[in-house]
């Protein structure tokens, strides 16, 4: 899983029909202290995630499992919203 702020919305008229009704957002990745890196993604959505909230998303075959028994044709999935991040302090000693 990968950290990542949602940016915005995409909105498709003609798509693959597993698509339909599936929200589409615009991702970009971040590090754990929430510095921006990489390109932005896009992602379908399965928790309801909205613009500005960071997220954690899954690629690959696993980014389909939050809609089974639905075939969605995504490479990349919203799969949790992020409440807090705790980084912890390096200690010298």
């Amino acid at each position: 899983m990968q950290l990542g702020r949602v940016t915005g919305r995409l909105w498709s008229s003609v798509k693959n029909p597993g698509l339909d009704s599936q929200r589409l957002l615009i991702v970009q990745p971040v590090l754990p202290d929430l510095t921006p890196t990489g390109k932005p993604l896009i992602c379908t959505d399965s928790t309801g995630a909205g613009a500005g909230e960071v997220v954690y998303w899954v690629r690959g075959k696993e980014a389909s499992f939050p809609f089974m028994p639905d075939e969605v044709p995504t490479d990349a999935t919203i799969v949790g919203i992020v409440d807090e991040i705790h980084l912890g302090r390096k200690r010298t000693c």
